[in-house]
């Protein structure tokens, strides 16, 4: 297997303020706006991008995780017992503009889930969302996001990686 580096950590951290700032221009002093990190991988970067904007705008950001487990089309095709993450929205999202972060946006699948999930808790006035990698080309389900840090093509048969750690980085193995 071939993997090849796609971003390194400076490269992560420049994205990551480039989407802060970006978010900034669009939402302001963020009072009616709520970021949601989605469950697992999007939690990562969703820490990430809150913890910048707050150094930048010292602004209390309201922030909250999703997990679409069983909100997903696929969940009783799995083997095995599913074991959800955590789900921590404690606020209402009646009328207010959310922001959805996830790592890697492949499929849609997983954002198609996150709408049905976001239901629950209201309605909510706007819903974007805010990828690092944007894999083109691989769609199944019509979702673009507003907020991209990179957008990669790709084959099928490869799959990109986010390692979140001491070394952040952006993997393609194929």
């Amino acid at each position: 297997m071939n993997n090849k580096v796609i971003l390194n950590s400076k490269q992560i951290s420049i994205i990551i303020d480039r989407l802060c700032y970006q978010l900034i221009e669009t939402h302001s002093d963020f009072s009616n706006t709520i970021l949601i990190g989605l469950q697992p991988r999007g939690v990562f970067l969703a820490n990430q991008i809150v913890s910048r904007l707050a150094d930048i705008t010292n602004y209390n950001i309201k922030y909250g995780e999703l997990d679409t487990t069983f909100f997903r089309d696929d969940f009783r095709r799995k083997k095995g017992i599913l074991t959800p993450n955590e789900t921590n929205i404690d606020f209402n999202i009646e009328n207010l503009d959310i922001v959805l972060i996830d790592d890697v946006l492949y499929t849609g699948r997983t954002i198609r889930s996150a709408l049905d999930a976001i239901g629950s808790f209201g309605r909510a006035r706007s819903i974007e969302l805010l990828t690092l990698i944007n894999r083109r080309f691989s769609r199944q389900i019509p979702i673009e996001p507003k907020y991209i840090g990179k957008s990669i093509d790709v084959f099928e048969a490869e799959y990109v990686v986010v390692n979140w750690g001491v070394e952040n980085n952006v993997i393609l193995n194929n």
